[in-house]
């Protein structure tokens, strides 16, 4: 399954959920920005190759909705709520998104 997971400026939240999934059997993860400034920053292609699209905040969902409104019917979007405050490879980054990313993902 390839999943894509959204931040604002895909270095810290969206970068740790993606390395999570490094040389995983079932799951093939992406990450991307939202922003200007974004290490990675989301297009349309991005949207196009995820099958379930991650976004840490309800912005980052609008955000998507706003720009890429034709590339997302049909798509699963879910929002994490996980707030900005947490430095790449973050220990409490990485239970969080364990925890929120389980009953989506069940072969995490």
């Amino acid at each position: 399954m390839k999943i894509l997971f959204i931040c604002s400026q895909n270095k810290w939240r969206s970068l740790t959920a993606e390395r999570l999934f490094d040389d995983h059997p079932h799951y093939e993860a992406r990450s991307a920005g939202t922003e200007p400034g974004a290490r990675v920053r989301v297009t349309a292609g991005h949207l196009g190759w995820a099958e379930i699209i991650f976004v840490m905040e309800r912005r980052h969902a609008d955000r998507l909705r706003e720009k890429f409104a034709s590339e997302l019917p049909g798509k699963t979007v879910v929002t994490l709520r996980i707030p900005d405050k947490y430095p790449f490879g973050d220990s409490t980054l990485i239970a969080l998104l364990r925890d929120k990313l389980a009953t989506h993902l069940p072969l995490l």
